[in-house]
């Protein structure tokens, strides 16, 4: 079976996306949105860097990507500085019958017990409407810290705690939106930025930490979080810009699901612009960076996950990874029952036709 799919964004997840969707047999790209004027009529071959086009033409006329009736839209538009705006999207594809793989909002990864009803109830309905579903995934939040720790799960006889660990230097991450607005990198370490508003670490992580108890059959009586930020000690470029010396340079989260006073699932990030900065802090397993599951039990598991990329570094390969996450699910959400579908509720997710 071909599956009629519409790529949605065009940036650094999605151009990933796109060329994966071009690539693959099993998919059949019909449309392509995009926010930009400057994209609005170029060929989707050309907006995937591809040497040819493909003789489909992106456009940012909604409705007549909607027209298309696709049997999927693989959905990477940014969302962190637009949430409601990317909410209204996807209930709008819902309710049009068509499903939907996305790399975000990363909270949708798993959003029982995490966001109020309010904001879940528009989807389901509208899932329910229009009998489709879908699923937010990528690498993290997604593969390295939901399917990979609950596999480690099925191999212990009893479970202390399960961490899942990001740790890497951000220093060739482009996206300025995301590396100063939202995490605040650069700025004053006196002023919040909104990643580390209160609660914003557990609205954005605790799908992580929700959906590893929910695998575990675990009931969790809370969720918190804990922070801490460290200046650069001299001015130096990454790829986003300009960090001043001073300014926040690194930064180390946790967000963790408690059980009485037992801390059970711990999602951690450790984030670096250089690789000397905060040494004493936990170290990836290669260059750049690297995720870690660590299981305390019976038995205990450290489990090292090292991405890389013949066309890129660490970064780069995550990239492609959360969009091939997404754009590899395809046939499973399509099948699924309607509504918002967790990695708990599809089958096994391979890269089947890809060898």
């Amino acid at each position: 079976m071909t599956y009629r799919v519409v790529q949605w964004g065009t940036g650094n997840v999605g151009v990933h996306a796109l060329a994966g969707i071009i690539a693959n047999a099993a998919l059949e790209l019909v449309g392509v949105w995009v926010s930009s004027a400057a994209k609005d009529g170029v060929d989707a071959g050309t907006l995937a860097g591809l040497d040819r086009t493909v003789g489909v033409a992106a456009t940012t006329d909604t409705d007549a990507i909607l027209a298309l009736q696709p049997d999927c839209v693989v959905y990477t538009a940014m969302t962190d500085n637009r949430l409601m705006e990317a909410l209204e999207d996807l209930r709008k594809i819902l309710v049009a019958g068509i499903n939907i793989v996305a790399s975000a909002p990363v909270f949708l990864q798993y959003p029982f017990d995490v966001l109020p009803p309010a904001m879940i109830e528009p989807l389901e309905a509208a899932a329910a409407q229009g009998k489709a579903s879908i699923f937010v995934n990528g690498i993290d939040p997604g593969f390295a810290n939901d399917i990979l720790p609950l596999v480690l799960t099925g191999t212990c006889q009893s479970i202390e705690q399960v961490r899942c660990m990001e740790i890497v230097d951000y220093a060739t991450y482009d996206n300025r939106a995301v590396m100063f607005d939202i995490m605040g990198f650069g700025g004053s370490l006196d002023e919040t930025p909104m990643l580390l508003q209160p609660t914003v670490l557990s609205l954005a992580w605790g799908s992580v930490v929700r959906q590893i108890a929910a695998g575990l059959d675990l009931t969790l009586d809370a969720v918190t979080e804990t922070y801490d930020r460290r200046p650069a000690p001299d001015s130096f470029e990454i790829a986003a810009g300009h960090i001043e010396q001073g300014t926040a340079a690194a930064l180390r989260f946790e967000v963790r699901g408690m059980v009485g006073d037992r801390v059970a699932v711990v999602l951690e990030h450790v984030t670096r612009l250089r690789p000397d900065l905060c040494p004493e802090w936990p170290q990836p397993a290669q260059e750049g960076g690297s995720y870690r599951v660590e299981i305390t039990g019976e038995p205990s598991y450290a489990l090292d996950l090292c991405l890389t990329s013949r066309k890129g570094d660490h970064n780069h390969a995550g990239l492609v990874a959360t969009a091939m996450r997404v754009v590899n699910a395809v046939p499973a959400v399509v099948d699924a029952a309607p509504g918002i579908r967790t990695t708990l509720d599809l089958p096994l997710i391979s890269g089947r036709g890809l060898a």
